[in-house]
């Protein structure tokens, strides 16, 4: 599994993760056994949030990680109603309840809100202080968002933006991707399948997926997702609630494309305008 470091931590971390949206409606021993295989496999970097399911996904994953935290970068996020400052000390410590720790390697707030960011990034640096968290970042920004967080915060204070990202969404290589890239922040790729959105085999784009996979010998949800990690600041996090679906997810994290297979995937699934909205789920 290829690792890249994590924006400006200097920690690296494999560049296919696990994420973990909706797994309160999967069955739980499937998804605990899904998380189990795919840190095995090398997907060390696990994300959820106390939105999951109320928290029911935190606990899912607290116990798929028992015996096994050291081997893993872990990450949740605040809700924006949470997040002012002893709103979001005491999510941190909820979350930590749920997920069986006693710190979180990555915390996310899960979008912008009412709350000042001058809140919640205090609450951050001071439960960075106390050893609860080691490293923040932010989630769904887009770039007018990022760049205030970034003056509010300090340089290379915050670690990810965590936004939508697939290969019929590239909306954020407009502007968010370069600027994350100039200010060493990693972007992490939630939903990388689209959501239900995965190109039709049938469908042009789908031929030229499926014909690239073929020639790799390999899947091409594989494929989909080494396009998406051609940058360097990016990392994805598919879900998967199965185990043989998070060993498929896995083997992308070795595959490498060529630049003729980038073209024509950049033809088949073109950018498209700036529409400059950041698109989210």
């Amino acid at each position: 599994m290829e690792q890249r470091v994590l924006g400006s931590t200097g920690v690296a971390i494999p560049v296919v993760g696990q994420g973990t949206w909706q797994m309160e409606i999967d069955d739980e021993a499937a998804c605990i056994d899904a998380i189990r295989r795919g840190i095995d496999a090398g997907m060390t970097h696990i994300d959820t949030a106390e939105m999951y399911g109320s928290g029911a996904v935190e606990a899912l994953v607290g116990k798929a990680i028992a015996g096994r935290r050291d081997e893993v970068f872990l990450a949740s996020k605040v809700l924006p109603s949470n997040a002012s400052y002893s709103g979001t000390i005491a999510a941190c410590e909820r979350s930590l309840e749920q997920l069986r720790t006693d710190r979180l390697d990555l915390y996310l707030l899960h979008w912008p809100g009412q709350h000042p960011l001058e809140e919640t990034f205090r609450a951050f640096k001071d439960l960075r202080a106390q050893g609860k968290i080691r490293y923040f970042g932010v989630s769904n920004f887009d770039q007018a968002e990022l760049s205030k967080a970034i003056a509010i915060a300090g340089a290379r204070e915050i670690a990810c933006n965590q936004v939508l990202y697939h290969l019929l969404e590239r909306s954020i290589e407009h502007r968010v991707l370069p600027l994350c890239e100039r200010h060493g922040i990693a972007v992490v790729a939630y939903s990388p399948f689209g959501s239900g959105r995965f190109p039709a085999p049938g469908s042009t784009a789908g031929r030229v997926l499926a014909s690239i996979a073929a020639a790799h010998h390999v899947t091409p949800r594989q494929i989909a997702l080494r396009f998406l990690l051609r940058r360097q600041p990016t990392f994805v996090i598919p879900k998967a609630a199965s185990a043989a679906h998070a060993l498929d997810n896995a083997a992308a994290g070795d595959l490498r494309l060529s630049n003729e297979d980038v073209a024509r995937l950049e033809t088949a699934f073109p950018l498209g305008r700036d529409r400059g909205v950041l698109p989210t789920l």
